[in-house]
């Protein structure tokens, strides 16, 4: 029975993928970011919000990320859900972001990516697929998400 439940909650923690990622244009403080303009990239869109605790486990991770796999193609941008943005300035603040980060206070991205519990996480391809999508942060996870991204960055 626990090994039931506990492959349950990983199928729905995880799911592998591929469909056409949804449209996007993302708000940053540096310009807006759509899906178009990344063509050819591999991205890693991931939902926060201030209150969440695994994000701040998940933001030194994505910053190791950005700084190994940016020049490969890798754009990681993370997309803060809090209606105040001065929460977001705040968490910003003790925890730096090296990566693009984005801003949907209204949860209208969210909510066409299905967003479900915090962090959400959704790996693009270079063509535009969704192949990869993830509920929460655990740092056991890391190691295969990092071979997701690795697979979406080597696959042409």
């Amino acid at each position: 029975m626990k090994s039931t439940i506990l492959a349950l909650f990983l199928a729905s923690s995880t799911a592998l993928y591929a469909a056409d990622a949804a449209p996007f244009k993302i708000f940053t403080k540096k310009g807006d970011v759509t899906l178009e303009q990344l063509a050819g990239k591999v991205v890693y869109l991931d939902f926060w919000a201030s209150w969440c605790e695994p994000c701040k486990k998940s933001f030194p991770w994505m910053n190791d990320l950005h700084a190994q796999f940016a020049d490969s193609g890798l754009v990681v941008i993370a997309v803060n859900l809090d209606r105040d943005a001065e929460k977001a300035d705040k968490f910003l603040e003790k925890i730096p972001a090296n990566f693009q980060i984005g801003f949907d206070p209204e949860g209208t991205l969210a909510k066409t990516y299905e967003v479900k519990g915090m962090p959400s996480s959704y790996i693009i391809d270079r063509h535009g697929q969704l192949v990869a999508s993830h509920i929460g942060f655990r740092e056991k996870d890391r190691g295969d998400i990092q071979t997701e991204i690795e697979t979406a960055l080597h696959s042409k």
